[in-house]
């Protein structure tokens, strides 16, 4: 072999080396094997979100976010129980997301296309479909988001309802002062001690606001307008995707369990006696849908034993902060929520 040659091969060794140290730092984590080693998922939730995430009087995390956390443990680790909810606000909760400082962020937020394009994040699904509303005191007299020209308004940074209000402003031709604060406790605050004129969230988070309030609940009222598309739902680490894919699956299980009258006191036995070729399926009888990936075939049937239907989930959660299922109903009943196949 010619010095030439041998220079040529060291140097194709030497390529195929660094290409392939690159590949092995580049490569996703495997967030299934972390969760299950350290035996829990940890899951990023709101700071104080009640119907989605808020401790309860012993300290137990409660709401929708709550339990679609609860729903991945069930399937991954069997136990729904077995989570460590971790609170953030706005401005943390994507860093840490990335960070790996939590596995899944499930807190009132938003997919859209930067966040998935820019932040290496990706959208496992919705689990509500919300808008970007106005909430003002009753003494002020105002009725529609029109007559807030030139109003000062509370709004958190780093999200897409400040975004969304200044675009919304603009578009109509208004102006406003914004009244930036971070922390949810503290902008509510400041909306109910008078330094906004008007406190602008998604409706359920507004909604959810009021309904904590016992004695004045009747001061504040939700403008009618609606000013942005809010599909909220939990996200991840883009590059991991069969911890993508069991956190999506886990979403739809529990809206086709809804679709199919499967629910936490029926779906035992139903896996047991059903000639249903769907829910043989969904319950794991037939097929081998659990195995692919990387699940025991019965992971649906955990979920929703442990955890409970959608419409469960939302009866328990959302219904009591006063927040009709409208568009968050199934797909037959007039709602957007629809599963795609399992099968």
């Amino acid at each position: 072999m010619s010095i030439r040659a041998r220079l040529a091969g060291l140097a194709a060794v030497a390529v195929l080396t660094v290409a392939g140290q690159a590949a092995a730092q580049t490569a996703p984590p495997d967030t299934v094997a972390a969760i299950r080693a350290r035996g829990h998922l940890i899951c990023g939730v709101a700071v104080n979100a009640p119907g989605f995430a808020l401790p309860d009087s012993r300290g137990e995390f409660r709401g929708l976010d709550v339990d679609t956390c609860r729903a991945v443990a069930a399937a991954i680790l069997g136990d729904a129980t077995k989570v460590r909810f971790v609170p953030n606000t706005t401005v943390q909760r994507f860093p840490m997301l990335q960070s790996g400082e939590i596995d899944i962020l499930v807190r009132n937020t938003t997919w859209s296309m930067a966040r998935e394009t820019q932040l290496g994040l990706a959208f496992a699904g919705i689990n509500f479909y919300d808008g970007q509303g106005f909430m003002v005191r009753r003494s002020s007299n105002i009725t529609s988001a029109r007559q807030l020209d030139g109003a000062s308004i509370c709004v958190q940074p780093g999200t897409t309802t400040e975004l969304n209000l200044t675009d919304y402003f603009r578009t109509n031709n208004m102006r406003f002062t914004p009244v930036v604060i971070e922390q949810a406790e503290e902008i509510r605050a400041a909306f109910v001690a008078g330094r906004c004129d008007a406190y602008t969230n998604d409706a359920s988070s507004l909604a959810s606001f009021r309904a904590t309030r016992t004695t004045d609940a009747n001061d504040f009222v939700l403008l009618p307008e609606i000013i942005s598309k809010e599909p909220l739902g939990p996200a991840v680490r883009k590059g991991d995707w069969r911890f993508f894919d069991i956190v999506r699956w886990a979403l739809f299980a529990q809206i086709a369990a809804e679709e199919l009258n499967l629910n936490t006191g029926n779906v035992e036995e139903t896996a047991r006696t059903t000639n249903n070729p769907d829910i043989q399926r969904f319950v794991g009888r037939t097929g081998d849908l659990g195995r692919s990936m990387g699940l025991d075939n019965d992971w649906a049937v955990r979920i929703i034993r442990q955890v409970g239907n959608y419409g469960e989930m939302y009866e328990r959660n959302i219904t009591p902060i006063g927040i009709p299922r409208g568009v968050n109903n199934l797909w037959s009943r007039g709602g957007l929520h629809y599963a795609p196949p399992i099968r």
